[in-house]
């Protein structure tokens, strides 16, 4: 088999599931979106071809890449009024219940263009892959009405068939009960169930469905009906669980068979208990931590000693976490949840895979996983989480063509 592309390091981290952290100095070899091989030394001649392109990254740090797990892509204007109202105290279930927070995004979403929200969507898409994100999932749920949430949805399947990154969609209309069903918020998970998550799945818009299970949001008795019914029809469960008290949304993730679920900053002992024997992949968030100022951060140290398997992602949104880079996450979960580099790259790698359930495809340096390497201008991966604030991408590898190169799409 001949190559098109070999990358030649002194630094390639292969991440690989369920094994230390791996670094070899030597190769990875691409023929058209997949990887060929990965190895010490230099790569073998079978490999050599008339048309082999080499990419000399020694002093470099090659990586997969990234993998952004948990993101609310698709939405319409920006909430940079709230700043003032969270320095002075307010808390984020005060600002939504002022008719703030998600509802007034929901607002914005409702009356934005398609060609506004998909170039807006474009845009934050066109961030993440120059800082190294080549997979990104992206919820639903600034719609929260059938027209919108489908507009978000189709949006998000254009934008997955027009940009290099892969786009996986997850609907969450249960992100926040709208004004119109304030006082019925029975009757608004009537209509999800009903009508709109059956037109998701006809229309194969989605291939996830998640809930905000928090107080003043959806109850564990919601969300229970709300999962159950999305699994009735195909749907793989994720859950908001756990955010901003401890309301027994991990041990929901565990009984659903949830593949992921997300923030846990005040899971309880028992519910990290039961998501650990059910194998739910927990997705933490320390950047959403860190900008509402919560002086907490999820347990990520005690998830990792109770076996869990922790992945790391951005939360990117208009109000709790409006970041779309992975990079800045870093320096939150090295600081903010005390975790080690190696946790971390794996955090954003293949832990990320397994919660978008990709793991057979993506997430590390090996034989047979499509061809998504990031190059780092850092001479190892430490660096890259101890120098913090700056963008260390140097070229990004998609499907097997270059992408970015020198921090810039090309």
């Amino acid at each position: 088999m001949k190559a098109d592309l070999i990358i030649r390091s002194n630094s390639i981290i292969t991440c690989r599931d369920d094994v230390p952290l791996e670094i070899i100095n030597g190769y990875v070899a691409v023929q058209r979106d997949l990887i060929i091989g990965v190895g010490g030394g230099e790569a073998p001649l079978e490999y050599y071809g008339p048309d082999t392109r080499f990419i000399e990254a020694r002093g470099k740090t090659v990586i997969p890449g990234l993998i952004d797990a948990h993101t609310h892509l698709i939405h319409g204007g920006s909430r940079e009024n709230e700043l003032l109202l969270k320095l002075r105290g307010a808390s984020y279930l005060e600002i939504l219940k002022s008719g703030g927070g998600i509802l007034s995004t929901v607002a914005n979403t409702r009356n934005a263009s398609r060609k506004a929200l998909k170039e807006k969507a474009r845009h934050s898409l066109d961030q993440m892959l120059m800082h190294g994100t080549t997979t990104v999932e992206a919820k639903s749920g600034y719609g929260l009405d059938l027209e919108t949430e489908l507009k978000c949805l189709e949006l998000a399947r254009e934008l997955n068939e027009e940009h290099p990154m892969d786009i996986i969609s997850t609907y969450m209309g249960a992100h926040a009960i709208p004004w119109e069903y304030k006082e019925n918020s029975r009757g608004y998970v009537d209509l999800m169930i009903e009508k709109v998550m059956p037109a998701v799945a006809q229309q194969g818009l989605a291939e996830f469905m998640d809930v905000f299970c928090e107080e003043g949001v959806f109850s564990p008795e919601e969300a229970k009906i709300l999962m159950q019914s999305g699994a009735e029809l195909g749907f793989k469960i994720k859950i908001h669980a756990d955010e901003i008290i401890p309301l027994q949304g991990a041990e929901l993730a565990a009984q659903m068979h949830a593949v992921s679920a997300e923030h846990l900053v005040a899971a309880s002992d028992e519910g990290l208990d039961a998501m650990s024997k059910a194998g739910v992949t927990a997705v933490l968030l320390p950047g959403t931590s860190f900008y509402l100022m919560l002086d907490k951060y999820a347990d990520a140290r005690k998830m990792l000693e109770k076996g869990i398997r922790v992945a790391l992602a951005t939360d990117y949104n208009p109000g709790t976490c409006p970041t779309e880079n992975l990079q800045t996450i870093m320096t939150f979960a090295c600081f903010g949840m005390k975790l080690s580099a190696s946790e971390i790259i794996k955090g954003m790698t293949i832990n990320a895979a397994h919660a978008v359930d990709r793991a057979r495809e993506i997430g590390s340096l090996e034989v047979g996983k499509k061809a998504d390497l990031v190059i780092l201008d850092a001479p190892n991966w430490d660096y890259v989480v101890y120098h913090f604030g700056v963008n260390h991408v140097d070229q990004v590898i998609k499907s097997g063509t270059v992408v970015v190169e020198g921090g810039r799409i090309i």
